[in-house]
């Protein structure tokens, strides 16, 4: 190979290599910039086909999905200076390449760290201004949404990345006061439910009462109305036997007497010591042939 033929192959090795150095390609998931001897020039690059200078322009690009950071726990206090451990994450995307480029200088694992370092503080600062209760139920979903924008600001203004969301996975108290809280829940619970046993047992007892003077009052008024319809009974019967007795007073003496004779004699073994010309044996005696 002459030497002509060297350089011309040289040559064209060069182009081709400029070339290649000279096109780049952005998809639809990347956020990136171009930067001039490490300065940024443009960083409003769409998705496609683009060119550069070679050798003085360079293409840094960057994922503009959501991502994930999950923060380690951290050590917190509450309103009442109660330690709690937090475990939380958040979900953040790039939203202004050009300050996420200047912040962090690329570094997709520095940008995760001060995002964390912001979190840390946010909920620092949140946490210290709730109780226990309200940290851990009452206020948790609002204190996830005032942390989410106070971030989101702090976040776009410093970082060039917009905060998602961030939510707490886990809260724990330290394993130092851990026993004695709970101790503490079970007292309350156990106080809870002697208290709810007292008023069940409270309310028992006045139901009881009331149906044991329900059935007084019944007992009472039926018995009044049996002797009252008793007492009608007799009082007719009286009546009846009366009407009937004295159309026939001879009758009525008979039976009587018939009457009496049947309950005295009804026991043989009883003794009777009586006069036998008295008025008692008067109908006997009128029985003989």
């Amino acid at each position: 190979m002459t030497t002509r033929g060297i350089v011309i192959g040289f040559l064209l090795l060069v182009l081709a290599i400029m070339g290649l150095n000279s096109v780049f390609v952005i998809n639809e998931m990347q956020r990136a910039v171009l930067l001039e001897f490490g300065r940024v020039i443009r960083h409003d690059i769409q998705p496609g086909l683009h060119f550069k200078m070679p050798f003085v322009n360079e293409i840094r690009a960057f994922d503009g999905r959501v991502q994930t950071s999950d923060a380690p726990q951290e050590r917190y206090l509450t309103l009442e200076k109660k330690a709690v451990i937090v475990d939380s994450f958040a979900k953040f995307k790039i939203s202004d390449v050009e300050t996420y480029y200047t912040a962090t200088s690329g570094d997709e694992g520095r940008a995760e760290q001060l995002l964390q370092q912001r979190i840390r503080t946010g909920l620092r600062n949140e946490i210290s201004k709730r109780t226990l209760h309200e940290v851990v139920s009452g206020e948790r979903d609002q204190l996830m949404l005032v942390l989410t924008n106070a971030l989101d600001d702090v976040a776009r203004l410093e970082l060039g990345v917009e905060v998602v969301d961030v939510r707490v996975k886990r809260i724990d108290l330290p394993p130092e006061v851990s026993q004695s809280v709970y101790s503490r829940m079970n007292t309350e619970r156990d106080i809870e439910a002697r208290e709810h046993r007292a008023k069940g047992e409270e309310l028992a007892k006045g139901v009881k009462a009331d149906a044991d003077k329900q059935v007084e009052v019944i007992l009472a008024e039926a018995y009044s109305t049996s002797e009252q319809i008793r007492g009608e009974g007799d009082a007719l019967a009286t009546a009846t036997y009366a009407a009937a007795f004295t159309k026939d007073p001879e009758f009525y003496k008979f039976y009587r007497s018939m009457d009496a004779y049947k309950r005295t004699f009804a026991n043989k073994s009883d003794i009777l010591l009586i006069e036998p010309d008295s008025d008692f044996f008067s109908y006997m005696k009128q029985s003989k042939p």
